[in-house]
């Protein structure tokens, strides 16, 4: 009997100056029929890598995260897409998971949450709400499209989603100056997003962060990462500060809701 022939997949990525990531990325996902990378102006050897892998290179300006990752998928020919960031890897666990999924008689979901493993500081984290950080980004091609949101965007599926069992790797948060330097990113865009919503007082920017610290290292037990955790606590609570001074900010001096433009992976 001869073997179903599995539906093909276009891996999709977003870059800038990421040579210091990208051929590690790319190997992992070189198993796939077709690789779509957008290129938001790499000044690195980002794009040497690439068209080591792939003719399929479009060069984009940067338009935030969520109409990046749309213009990828919109040019993507495969019936499957796999979404990944340059600074993630597909495990051969997860590689197997996948083919065998799709080469299977019947695929009964749309898309796929895939569990993520990061590491923060060299560590892989395993607690603090981190793991296994469900993140939908297998799926079927023509029903998927972009959330709008300017950060945490995500992908939306008509139809239904399943998760997989392994997972792949995120190699994020090498130092704590990247960290901060991605806590200020971030809370700008959020607030960017949040400012409409309900006002922000004073006592918002002691109660959430304070919260947000002892949810991470308590609630979700990120002390059993040990320094780790506890500084991947810190961080959070310090995000959420940032976040609220910020939306306070845009709601009580008429400056602007846009933020600066942002490049980079999560």
């Amino acid at each position: 009997m001869t073997a179903r022939k599995r539906p093909e997949i276009s891996a999709i990525l977003i870059t800038q100056n990421e040579a210091h990531n990208l051929r590690d990325c790319l190997t992992s996902v070189s198993w796939v029929d077709e690789i779509i990378i957008v290129d938001a102006g790499s000044a690195d050897g980002t794009l040497d890598i690439a068209r080591e892998y792939t003719e399929k290179i479009y060069q984009n300006p940067w338009p935030g995260f969520a109409a990046q990752k749309q213009f990828g998928l919109d040019r993507a020919t495969k019936p499957w897409a796999l979404s990944i960031d340059a600074d993630e890897r597909v495990t051969p666990e997860l590689r197997n998971e996948i083919v065998a999924l799709l080469s299977s008689s019947e695929i009964p979901h749309s898309g796929y949450a895939i569990p993520r493993l990061s590491t923060f500081l060299g560590k892989f984290i395993y607690h603090c709400g981190w793991y296994p950080g469900y993140q939908l980004r297998l799926f079927r091609r023509e029903v998927t499209r972009l959330s709008p949101a300017r950060v945490h965007e995500g992908f939306l599926v008509d139809g239904s989603v399943d998760n997989l069992k392994n997972h792949f790797l995120h190699y994020t948060h090498p130092t704590l100056a990247e960290s901060l330097k991605r806590l200020n990113r971030y809370s700008s865009l959020e607030a960017a997003d949040r400012v409409a919503r309900k006002r922000v007082h004073w006592w918002d920017m002691i109660a959430h962060p304070v919260a947000a610290f002892f949810n991470k290292y308590i609630g979700l037990r990120g002390y059993k990462d040990g320094m780790h955790g506890f500084l991947l606590s810190a961080v959070t609570a310090m995000v959420k500060m940032a976040l609220y001074m910020k939306i306070w900010e845009m709601q009580n001096t008429h400056s602007s809701t846009t933020p600066p433009a942002q490049v980079g992976t999560h």
